[in-house]
């Protein structure tokens, strides 16, 4: 059972984000703050949801909150911070769009940089803990899910419509045949290969 409050805040923010490990597109994160009696029966951290049950769930999430924001960090920002600080900012950013400030902040992973003074909590598996957290979660990879049909329709070879962007064998044989793209995140290890030293 997941729980409601992790602060003793009321007005508790929890922030999470989406497509940290893939090879194309933005990374996504969504901040949530929930009302003190929210429950859903099904809502859980997004990776254990399926693609309809998370579509279910966003009207619903966003119908209910106190306040929500959703941000995305393009490709080229993550090539020149890295993902770790993209992952951040895309945090940081989707609590600027909040409707209302939050008192406390709660954080999936374990790595964030303090927003403003406003106090916060870093939560490993926190998705599957903490309500506010799993919504975060559900925004991220819905919203995300969402831009990368749209990218797929573009430039179908790259199958991002069912892989979105991680890096499965079909993706990774597409780079080989086609070449990276705009969406691609350069830094990114694209193909195995580039492992290797040309001697």
């Amino acid at each position: 059972m997941l729980k409601l409050n992790y602060s003793g805040f009321s007005l508790e923010a929890g922030t999470d984000e989406a497509g940290r490990g893939c090879l194309s597109g933005p990374v996504v994160a969504a901040a949530v703050i929930l009302p003190s009696d929210f429950s859903h029966p099904f809502l859980t951290d997004s990776k254990q949801l399926s693609e309809k049950k998370r579509d279910q769930l966003r009207p619903i999430i966003e119908a209910n909150a106190l306040a929500f924001g959703v941000s995305f960090v393009w490709q080229d920002e993550i090539d020149k911070i890295n993902i770790l600080q993209a992952s951040i900012t895309a945090m940081h950013r989707s609590i600027d769009a909040l409707q209302m400030r939050p008192e406390f902040i709660i954080v999936d992973g374990n790595k964030f940089r303090n927003y403003h003074e406003i106090p916060h909590e870093t939560i490993v598996k926190g998705d599957a803990k903490y309500l506010s957290i799993a919504a975060a979660s559900v925004l991220a990879k819905t919203y995300r899910d969402e831009y990368m049909q749209r990218i797929h329709a573009e430039l179908p070879m790259y199958n991002w419509a069912k892989n979105k962007g991680y890096p499965t064998k079909e993706h990774r044989t597409a780079i080989k045949e086609f070449g990276a793209t705009v969406y691609h995140r350069k830094t990114f290890r694209l193909l195995p290969e580039q492992l290797k030293l040309k001697i």
